[in-house]
C-alpha cells in the first residue's frame, strides 16, 4: 500500500512546485480554461490576494505533488460566503487518495473561517474529476453550456456544490485564512448591514 502524500498548508515557498503541477491543466488539457500557464511570482500572488483564502499542498519527499485551495465564488459582496474549489494532482498522484486528503484539510478550514458553501466547476467530460468530487461530499446542480472554447472547441461546465455548514441566520464576516493557525470562530461579529 502507497504511503499518503504529507499534506500542509501551502506558503510562497510552495508556489514553483504548484506552477509545476498546474502547468499541465493548462497546456495539455482543457481541465483549466487558462490559456497561459502562471509562473511561480503569479501563483504566489494568488496565494496573498484579499481576501486571503485556505492553499494546501501535498508532498512526497520534499517535493509538490498536489495542490487544493479556495478562491472567491463571485465579486459581489454578498456572495462572500461561498468559495470555489479545486485540486490539481501530478499524474502519478491520481487515484492515490490524494484528492481526498487535500480535500479533508481544506473543506473544514473553509467552515472554521465562517464560510457556508463550496462551488466546484468542472470542464466536462471529466470522469476523475466528477468522481472526486462526489466523492468528498459535493452534488452536482447545473452545466453550463459551451461555457469555454480551449483547444479548437466549445466546452461544457459542471458546476458542483457542497455545503460547509448550516447556514446561520445572521451570518459572520469570513475570517481571512492564516496558514498553521486556527480559525476563531467569528460567530460574534454579525455581518455589516448593506445598503
Amino acid at each position: 500500500m502507497r504511503i499518503p502524500a504529507e499534506v500542509r498548508p501551502a506558503d510562497v515557498a510552495d508556489a514553483a512546485g504548484v506552477a509545476d503541477v498546474y502547468r499541465p491543466y493548462v497546456t495539455d488539457s482543457v481541465a483549466s480554461f487558462e490559456t497561459v500557464a502562471p509562473d511561480a511570482g503569479e501563483l504566489a500572488r494568488r496565494m496573498l490576494a484579499a481576501p486571503r483564502l485556505p492553499w494546501f499542498v501535498a508532498c512526497r519527499d520534499g517535493a509538490v505533488v498536489g495542490y487544493a485551495y479556495a478562491g472567491r465564488h463571485r465579486s459581489r459582496e454578498a456572495y462572500r460566503w461561498s468559495v470555489d474549489c479545486s485540486v490539481y494532482l501530478t499524474a502519478g498522484e491520481r487515484g492515490a487518495g490524494t484528492g481526498r486528503a487535500l480535500y479533508a484539510r481544506l473543506l473544514p478550514e473553509l467552515a472554521a473561517l465562517g464560510h457556508v458553501t463550496a462551488f466546484a466547476g468542472i470542464a466536462l467530460p471529466n470522469p476523475a474529476s466528477v468522481g472526486l468530487h462526489t466523492a468528498v461530499g459535493f452534488t452536482p446542480v447545473g452545466v453550463y453550456r459551451a461555457a469555454g472554447f480551449k483547444s479548437g472547441r466549445w466546452h461544457d461546465v459542471g458546476w458542483f456544490q457542497r455545503p460547509l455548514r448550516e447556514p446561520p441566520p445572521v451570518p459572520a464576516e469570513p475570517l481571512p485564512w492564516s496558514p498553521g493557525v486556527a480559525p476563531v470562530s467569528g460567530a460574534a461579529r454579525p455581518a455589516p448591514p448593506t445598503s
